[in-house]
């Protein structure tokens, strides 16, 4: 195993405070154009903070100090001109290690690809770097992104800034840590179970997945296409429910070589009537009972809605208790054969003991064309059952998952319990997350937000309401 490489050898000594470093983007974006602070200044302090706490979560796995340093220098000589890049401008991020990065080392945290240099960006993050933001480094994961986990045989595991004895999740889990941890506003993850919206639940602070087909993930390793297609998405992750609002609304759209991208227009979130919303809730999804502390933050997040929207009903939709064996058997059908040949087309010739796993579970579950066929059809039923249920309703309320506290390489022996993030990668809706509680562990508690295909503005509307009602992101002890 290769342990991650120092992150600077240089100590900078900018007087910076804790309410810049952690503010919202958007706040921090207005700072820079408001002149009370210079983008040099927030990136030598991000920059610092990720020296601070980096040794301890191994959360960053590639830097580009050099690099962020000298584009914040030419925001700063722009702003002097009177020239504003975009809403970002001047604003750092960071990346999940899936998302392809031109000159920076992108693994996908396999390791056939331990020194693969992308020759050009992800749209995604063309996007975010024309909107003015500033990318700081890369982020861990687990091996092709395939565990609730971020471990891998390049760069090791990442840990939780709540209790370094845990992880933050996955698989998006090392943007997760260092957004929590002060060293980045914000990021982008991609979530084909859950994997932007369980490491926000691990690590108390925000995200999204968008509706299926609404963001390109042209540069996204492994890529799009393909029988699951539609399961997944690229998403942000953000202390702040309001940036990921701006997040979506720089990243979205069409970019001529993702097929499955629609020219859907998004909502705003300020513009949704709470009063007009009618919320649904539930606790126990059929499969997997949570831990009583998380049902009650549910149960509380319902009762801070109660007098905001239309109504608040307490209903399981009728056919999610169906949500795993669909899924499991999805992501098995081929028996491996498909993980297989990505494993070789990456070069990789050893492979982390969760990606052993992964494969022993698909050759144990692996599918006839008639039973595949079977499962499509079950599936299309699935979704049929969800929308339908949704005429009656605007958003449901759930459970991120089961428990609070990941223990490291638990992955596949807690599998069921990620069933509440897999249901909205099965019908394609979007799905916010917002911290809503704290456990007697002292582990955030995240409440998950589903809306309508498309409706985005929804769930976010609502995050927003919940974040400013329970407190929402909470500084770690690190």
């Amino acid at each position: 195993m290769v342990p991650a490489a120092p992150i600077l050898v240089i100590i900078f000594s900018v007087k910076i405070t804790d309410e810049i470093l952690y503010s919202s983007a958007v706040e921090m974006a207005r700072a820079v154009r408001e002149k009370r602070i210079c983008a040099v200044e927030l990136v030598r302090a991000h920059l610092e903070r990720i020296q601070a706490v980096n040794p301890k979560i191994n959360a960053v796995v590639q830097i580009a100090a050099d690099r962020a340093l000298e584009e914040a220098r030419k925001a700063d000589d722009a702003l002097a001109r009177g020239e504003v890049k975009g809403p970002l401008h001047g604003v750092p991020f960071t990346l999940k290690d899936a998302i392809e990065t031109e000159g920076i080392i992108t693994t996908g945290g396999t390791a056939g690809r331990r020194g693969f240099v992308p020759a050009e960006d992800a749209t995604v993050v063309k996007r975010l770097r024309d909107a003015g933001a500033i990318l700081l480094g890369k982020t861990n994961c687990p091996e092709f992104g395939w565990a609730w986990e971020s471990d891998n045989l390049i760069y090791g595991r990442t840990n939780n800034p709540y209790d370094l004895s845990l992880s933050p999740g996955g698989s998006s889990g090392g943007e997760s840590a260092i957004i929590a941890s002060g060293g980045s506003p914000f990021g982008l993850g991609s979530d084909a179970g859950g994997s932007v919206r369980f490491p926000a639940h691990c690590t108390g602070i925000a995200s999204i997945k968008p509706t299926s087909g609404r963001v390109p993930r042209t540069g996204h390793f492994p890529g799009p296409g393909g029988t699951l297609d539609a399961i997944w998405q690229i998403g942000p992750l953000a202390r702040y429910v309001e940036d990921l609002n701006l997040i979506l609304r720089i990243v979205p759209g069409p970019d001529g070589r993702d097929a499955a991208i629609a020219p859907v227009p998004l909502g705003d979130p300020e513009e949704v009537s709470l009063k007009k919303l009618r919320v649904a809730f539930f606790t126990h999804n059929g499969i997997v009972a949570p831990t009583e502390e998380t049902a009650e933050v549910i149960r509380k997040a319902a009762s801070k809605l109660s007098d905001q929207v239309a109504r608040v009903d307490e209903v399981r939709p009728p056919a999610i208790e169906q949500t795993y064996a669909i899924y499991l058997k999805l992501f098995s059908a081929d028996g491996g054969e498909g993980l297989d040949g990505l494993i070789k087309s990456a070069g990789t010739t050893e492979v982390h003991p969760l990606m052993k796993r992964v494969l022993e579970i698909q050759r144990a579950n692996a599918a006839t064309m008639p039973e595949f066929g079977a499962l499509i059809a079950r599936w299309d039923a699935f979704k049929t059952a969800m929308l339908s249920f949704m005429e009656n309703y605007d958003a449901i309320l759930s459970p991120v998952c089961s428990f609070a506290g990941m223990v490291h390489g638990s992955t596949y022996q807690r599998l069921p319990s990620f069933s509440y993030t897999m249901t909205y990668n099965l019908t394609g809706w979007p799905a916010a997350v917002v911290r809503g509680g704290t456990a007697s562990n002292g582990l955030p508690i995240g409440v998950q937000i589903a809306a309508r295909p498309w409706r985005e503005d929804v769930a976010l509307a609502i995050a927003q309401r919940l974040e400013t009602a329970m407190g929402g992101a909470v500084r770690p002890p690190i």
